[in-house]
């Protein structure tokens, strides 16, 4: 996976297209991210204990990695990531600047 948790991230695709989060969550085997504020559902909660109320709850959901693109933090554009060597370390990098990342 070439996103990992913790980057910044705009998505490129469905009704949150253009907007810009965190990785919350990576989930390799289902090839999805969770993102803050980004694809946003509402679960509905029923009231567990006596004299306690229901409620709507707000979370985001994952959606499909392919629908996210890496924000580079050096030159601060949606990017490709690409792999260099460093001595014997695998490091990711930016396309188009060139730069590692993290």
């Amino acid at each position: 996976m070439r996103i990992k948790k913790g980057d910044k991230i705009k998505v490129l695709s469905g009704k949150d297209r253009g907007k810009i989060g965190s990785v919350l969550t990576v989930l390799p085997k289902k090839g999805k991210i969770l993102v803050e504020g980004i694809n946003i559902i509402k679960k509905h909660s029923k009231p567990k204990k006596e004299g306690e109320k229901g409620q709507l709850i707000e979370k985001p959901a994952p959606f499909p990695i392919s629908k996210a693109m890496l924000i580079c933090p050096h030159c601060s554009k949606p990017t490709r990531v690409t792999y260099i060597w460093e001595g014997e370390n695998k490091i990711r990098a930016c396309k188009k600047c060139g730069k590692g990342i993290k």
